[in-house]
């Protein structure tokens, strides 16, 4: 597996549930983290709880330009809505470096969750169509981030599925998986499939508030 322990990794969208939840793990994992956010000080308040809570002083805020500039892999995790204003404003930083999307397009009414079009195909093929000169990858959909934000799950009990058309770009994604304990990355294929991958992220909630879970995905056989 590729050694990703020299990587400053940036999380956009790091005050959120899940770019904090993952932000934690990686910096419990030994990474430097870098959490991005519109305002500075935003980010730095999110910085300073999770150096507390993670117990480690390599986790600094900036603000997400910064964070663009200052990273070697960065992590989408912010709310649709802001998806593409934010990936646009950051083109020119972005350019040569590893780009995670984890966003997931939904919409939500009196049935619960359901998966939105994407004039791209899904939100990493909007990335990709944003980010021209990055190596953009979609990866992170499906992990719990009440699970990750709460140290006493000492072991995450899912596969991370890594999708992508730069191999080696995967391979660092599926290593940033596996340095918290309890993910497997998983290769799931090219770009243009993640737009199941994201929709899947509904039925998963639906079973969350079904069955008053938090769960993940196992891929069996492999």
């Amino acid at each position: 597996m590729t050694d990703v322990a020299q990587l400053t990794v940036g999380v956009f969208g790091g005050t959120g549930p899940q770019g904090r939840g993952l932000a934690l793990r990686w910096a419990k994992a030994g990474l430097k983290v870098i959490i991005g956010s519109r305002k500075q000080e935003r980010a730095e308040e999110t910085a300073a709880e999770l150096r507390t809570l993670a117990g480690v002083e390599h986790i600094t805020g900036q603000d997400n330009l910064e964070t663009a500039r200052q990273a070697d892999v960065v992590l989408v995790a912010v709310p649709w809505e802001g998806h593409k204003p934010l990936l646009e404003s950051l083109r020119e930083a972005l350019a040569g470096k590893i780009v995670i999307d984890c966003v997931n397009p939904l919409g939500f009414d009196k049935q619960g969750p359901f998966a939105l079009p994407v004039e791209e195909g899904s939100a990493a093929q909007q990335a990709l169509a944003l980010l021209p000169e990055s190596r953009v990858t979609a990866a992170f959909h499906h992990v719990s981030a009440v699970s990750l934000e709460d140290l006493s799950v000492s072991e995450m009990d899912s596969d991370v599925l890594v999708l992508g058309d730069d191999r080696e770009a995967t391979d660092v994604v599926r290593a940033l998986a596996e340095t918290i304990p309890g993910f497997r990355g998983i290769y799931g294929g090219r770009l243009r499939n993640a737009h199941q991958v994201e929709a899947f992220t509904a039925n998963l909630i639906a079973i969350n508030r079904r069955y008053k879970a938090h769960a993940g995905i196992r891929i069996t056989d492999v």
